[in-house]
């Protein structure tokens, strides 16, 4: 791996053969909200337990603060202590969308200071069926745990966002499609463009022809060639709400680029206040 080490990805073939992890599916559709539980009901990795991402990776939306804002953290350990975790639980966590839904989780469980190791599937669930494991389709419990909330994590705000434009104490790097982030044919939120200054990288540029994450030294020359002479801990992650914004974020971290931040009420919440500069092409 040319000295990087990659501990935030796992094989179908490391996950089947370690029984220690706790396992969370993650799968979900921006456009049908149900379709992810119905896909859990259909088939799960065995021993998964469902995490939707509106209703437990994400609080309330009012308006104002985008379409998946983060959760309460102490309600949120507490959910997670109710699944059967601690603190110290190793997780690993699967999707059917190339980790754009796991990526949150991961960083979900860094936000809130989670020690174990935490591991999205590379591939997700169609690696775990192209290696010939099984799928259930019994739901599975385990005791429920004390999960503390000590510390929460650093999470950018709107606020920071603004006090950045103009100057290069952030590289602001939005994970939605090309077309999207210069403001045309968006069909999930109500202006199109994105945040002054912002660069973009497709998250599904982090991924090969088999869906799986690139090489780290291949993720690793292409990040580096992005932001050129800016510091990789200065980036700040957006999307339209918080989720593949992670993708990025993760595959940074696969690439040994460490340090990284992510604005979690982005595109969706930015847009909303119209007193907040876009810009669009």
């Amino acid at each position: 791996m040319g000295g990087i080490r990659v501990m935030a990805l796992i094989t179908a073939a490391a996950l089947h053969a370690d029984t220690t992890y706790r396992i969370f599916d993650c799968r979900y559709d921006l456009r049908d909200a149900g379709a992810g539980a119905r896909a859990f009901a259909n088939g799960h990795i065995p021993g998964a337990r469902y995490l939707h991402l509106s209703h437990e990776l994400s609080g309330q939306p009012d308006g104002h603060n985008g379409r998946h804002p983060l959760p309460d953290p102490q309600q949120f350990a507490m959910r997670l202590g109710s699944l059967g975790l601690t603190p110290d639980s190793a997780v690993a966590i699967y999707d059917d969308a190339g980790g754009m839904f796991a990526a949150r989780l991961w960083w979900m469980l860094r936000w809130v200071g989670h020690r174990g190791h935490v591991a999205v599937l590379d591939g997700g669930i169609q690696a775990w069926t192209e290696a010939g494991f099984p799928l259930s389709q019994q739901p599975q419990s385990f005791p429920a745990q004390d999960y503390p909330l000590i510390q929460t994590g650093p999470v950018v705000r709107a606020a920071d966002v603004l006090s950045f434009l103009g100057t290069s104490s952030a590289y602001l790097l939005d994970a939605r499609s090309e077309d999207r982030f210069r403001g045309e044919n968006e069909t999930l939120d109500a202006v199109g463009g994105h945040i002054p200054g912002a660069h973009n990288r497709f998250f599904r540029q982090n991924l090969g022809d088999d869906g799986r994450f690139k090489s780290p030294e291949l993720l690793r020359a292409e990040f580096m060639t992005q932001l050129g002479d800016a510091d990789p801990a200065s980036v700040v992650h957006s999307c339209g709400s918080g989720v593949t914004a992670c993708h990025n974020l993760l595959a940074m971290e696969v690439a040994g680029l460490t340090g990284s931040r992510l604005y979690a009420g982005s595109w969706s919440e930015w847009s909303s206040d119209p007193s907040r500069p876009v810009e669009q092409g």
